[in-house]
């Protein structure tokens, strides 16, 4: 899994790109392996964002192009298994997603749930390392990774709107995500979030594992889904993060691990 007829885990968008740049978006697609069928769900559970980050994906497309810098992008769907999430947690091979059961997750063996993190965690996780090791070689300076989601108008069907525009999501290193939430305040008709609507202290596997365990100047954004649904909205918003972005990339402290032993940029633990 994938099969030979399959297509593999991952794309890779402009792979000759040497500005020390990785951008990420682990639940890029909404496709399924052939040898697990449709996991027992209609097609319209499929596409929707139980299965995948609407959205997500072309805003990716859209600034890497801007940016000329690389991305990795996942290409099958989050149900058959979380990339951002740690194997063998309760979410990393959903059973019930968002109350819709998925009945070819359910009771599922070791052997079964092995295939899988064979099949396409590990394959996805490798390249963003190659990547990685690429650019750091490459360029002579410690690459920024920067995870692109994208997030529901309500938690649950019929739940309280979630009020955020975009969410910034962060740890202890505040190099990238300060300053971006700086660029998106000068908007004031935004609502940006600050670890909203989720907190990149707790949640999502691969930013920290790939950046934070490695000292990277990292952070991961969710835009809410329905303002980047069609492909004009997401052009749009990969306009706006572009234009913030060329700024705070122009800063050579971004390009230092801070595993050097130097001390943390942002002025801040992240705790607030």
């Amino acid at each position: 899994m994938p099969g030979a007829d399959d297509p593999p885990p991952f794309e890779v968008l402009n792979p000759d790109a040497q500005r020390p740049v990785l951008l990420i978006c682990d639940h890029a697609g909404h496709r399924l392996p052939q040898a697990l069928g449709t996991l027992g769900l209609d097609n319209a559970d499929l596409h929707r964002h139980i299965a995948w980050d609407i959205g997500a994906a072309a805003v990716t497309r859209h600034l890497a192009r801007r940016l000329d810098v690389c991305a990795v992008l996942a290409t099958y769907s989050r149900l058959v298994i979380d990339l951002n999430r740690v194997p063998g947690a309760a979410d990393s091979i959903p059973a019930v997603s968002d109350n819709t059961p998925v009945p070819g997750n359910q009771n599922l063996t070791e052997a079964e749930e092995e295939a899988r993190i064979t099949g396409l965690f590990h394959p996805y996780h490798a390249e963003i390392t190659r990547r990685l090791h690429h650019l750091w070689r490459a360029t002579g300076q410690a690459p920024v990774l920067f995870s692109i989601h994208s997030f529901t108008p309500t938690m649950t069907c019929g739940g309280p709107p979630r009020p955020w525009h975009i969410g910034v999501l962060w740890d202890s290193d505040g190099r990238l995500a300060l300053p971006l939430m700086e660029g998106l305040a000068h908007d004031p008709d935004l609502i940006v979030g600050d670890n909203e609507p989720y907190s990149g202290w707790v949640v999502g596997y691969t930013v920290a594992a790939h950046a934070g365990s490695a000292g990277l100047a990292r952070a991961a954004i969710e835009i809410r889904q329905d303002l980047i649904a069609t492909e004009a909205g997401a052009a749009d918003w990969a306009g706006r993060l572009a234009s913030i972005l060329e700024g705070i990339l122009a800063d050579p402290g971004l390009y230092v691990h801070l595993s050097d032993g130097g001390p943390d940029p942002s002025g801040s633990d992240g705790l607030e």
